[in-house]
């Protein structure tokens, strides 16, 4: 069987006064092997940063158990914190110092000599693309820079950690350095680590995970695949733009999907020519209703939807495939 590097059992946890307490967690339980990518998926306040904190140590959990990388997140403490690498969702990296003194001195910390600091730094910084700008101090570094630097420090130690977590890494980031800490995640995995990553863009989990988990609640909705999600949901969505506020009101109904600002709806459909041509007729006989439609493969922000009855609040570019056209 495959090794489990990350496992949870009926994880609970509340927050507040005893006369208010709020259940952030509710009975969370989850399994990671080794060198998968996994990802919680889910909006702000759906637990996920709860969650990392309780199997990185830094919190505990109120009732269940986890262990990760082996040992009990609670009595073999010291020795999960040897095993992992937390990269939460701002760079923790000191902005007065240069890139390699900031990678010399967690080495240090890590219990490396001076020598073998210097010779980690080095190395991490070719590797993370940043030799460049291993002597420029760190506050004259782009959000992806700082990022990578990040991911980086938490590497200096030897052997390099089993399991990582990231909490929303890419949060803040442009497209482009988005897509750069992408590639270090697929390389980490592609290295033998386990990662486990929260995030809100659905692209993004889409794009890295080899299986997600949606968290609504504090409760795990639905996990699997993201082929396997996306199949739980019609395959295509047909959006209609309409032309007005009547159009709009008549057809909502029928819509899966709603979105009053823009007068847009989307339908359920196969996918195929011949069904979107007969909806069309259906909807708009007299072809005056519908300024535009866009045709879509099944997302993760459909999954969401209709798992939690509501859309992730934040998403990247689609992640479906779309085609768009207007109705003449």
């Amino acid at each position: 069987m495959t090794e489990t590097m990350i496992e949870a059992h009926g994880l609970t946890k509340s927050y507040g006064k005893p006369s208010a307490r709020v259940r952030v967690l509710d009975g969370l339980g989850l399994r990671v092997p080794r060198a998968e990518v996994f990802a919680l998926l889910g909006p702000n306040g759906a637990g996920k940063t709860t969650t990392v904190r309780i199997l990185a140590t830094l919190s505990t959990a109120d009732s269940g158990t986890a262990r990760v990388a082996g040992y009990d997140v609670v009595a073999d403490r010291r020795e999960v914190r040897r095993s992992i690498s937390l990269t939460g969702q701002y760079a923790a990296v000191d902005e007065t110092q240069t890139g390699e003194e900031n990678l010399r001195m967690t080495a240090r910390l890590a219990g490396l000599s001076r020598a073998e600091a210097g010779r980690r730094a080095d190395e991490l910084l070719a590797r993370f693309g940043l030799t460049e700008a291993a002597r420029r101090q760190v506050r004259t570094y782009s959000g992806g820079m700082r990022r990578r630097l990040d991911l980086a420090a938490g590497l200096t130690g030897s052997p390099e950690p089993a399991v990582f977590f990231l909490d929303e890494p890419t949060t803040g980031l442009d497209p482009r350095s988005r897509r750069e800490l992408w590639q270090v995640v697929t390389d980490l995995a592609g290295r033998g680590a386990t990662v486990l990553l929260t995030t809100q863009y659905l692209e993004e989990a889409d794009r890295l995970a080899d299986r997600i988990a949606v968290l609504d609640h504090g409760r795990i909705v639905a996990e699997g695949t993201p082929e396997a999600l996306k199949s739980k949901v019609p395959g295509h969505r047909l959006d209609l733009v309409l032309t007005g506020r009547d159009a709009y009101t008549r057809l909502a109904g029928r819509a899966v999907t709603h979105s009053p600002a823009t007068l847009t709806l989307g339908l359920p459909t196969d996918g195929t020519a011949a069904h979107v041509r007969a909806l069309l007729d259906e909807v708009d006989p007299d072809r005056r209703d519908v300024a535009r439609f866009s045709l879509h493969g099944a997302s993760l922000d459909d999954v969401f939807l209709a798992l939690t009855g509501h859309h992730a609040p934040r998403t990247g570019p689609a992640a479906g495939t779309t085609k768009e056209s207007s109705h003449v």
